[in-house]
């Protein structure tokens, strides 16, 4: 060891604090390593997969609530009270079906960061999980901000790491296409979601034709 430093000292001043054998550490090991940065982003993506599902239940507590008062007021004829209640159970669901998607989203992107960072290829997989994690941040952006935020810290996390990655490995990072794999994995959470929202929350018990119309200009005067 000894030998290797005074190696390294001939091609630097002994006053440098970043020396040649500085430069190859770093290239060997470059620091803070990649893999720490995909862990911690895999516990804030745990995190707020969590809090999703918290809501998700809190959402399904209100989405039934809802629907037993929407059928409450068929029974007593209050059509009125019974519309409004359903556009209530409508939003929702609306609300719910996002936030469901997002979790599946997360849930299948997690699954793929553990699997390449023990036993996989991190280059191939970032790209794809860092274009899901920006467009499920956007996605939440109006519903769960907190949320949202919390995601820009796992985004910026992975795109250190792949800057990072791209500096050690020599390979351009921005050439591997994460579109259609992204893309592939939005559309099969929005699906999952789908069948989900069917088994756990009510169909609204109205009709859209029953809906009232709504008010005009000229029938408010």
């Amino acid at each position: 060891m000894a030998s290797i430093n005074k190696f390294a000292g001939r091609w630097a001043p002994a006053d440098n604090k970043e020396n040649v054998w500085d430069k190859i550490k770093d290239k060997i090991s470059p620091p803070p390593p990649v893999r720490h940065r995909v862990t911690m982003a895999l516990y804030k993506l745990k995190v707020q997969k969590n809090r999703l599902e918290y809501t998700l239940n809190k959402l399904q507590q209100r989405g039934n609530a809802l629907f037993e008062k929407v059928v409450d007021a068929q029974v007593k004829k209050d059509q009125a009270r019974a519309i409004m209640y359903a556009s209530e159970v409508a939003e929702v669901r609306k609300i719910a079906k996002s936030i469901m998607s997002a979790i599946y989203a997360l849930e299948r992107i997690s699954l793929r960061l553990e699997t390449v960072r023990d036993v996989g290829d991190l280059i191939t997989a970032l790209g794809p999980v860092v274009s899901v994690v920006k467009e499920v941040k956007t996605r939440l952006l109006g519903i769960m901000p907190d949320v949202a935020f919390e995601l820009s810290e796992v985004d910026e996390l992975l795109q250190t790491a792949v800057y990072e990655l791209g500096e050690f490995t020599g390979i351009n990072m921005s050439e591997i296409a994460p579109s259609d794999e992204a893309k592939k994995v939005l559309e099969e959470a929005a699906a999952i979601a789908e069948q989900r929202m069917k088994e756990q929350f009510p169909e609204i018990p109205i009709s859209s034709d029953s809906l009232p119309a709504p008010p005009t200009a000229e029938s408010a005067h």
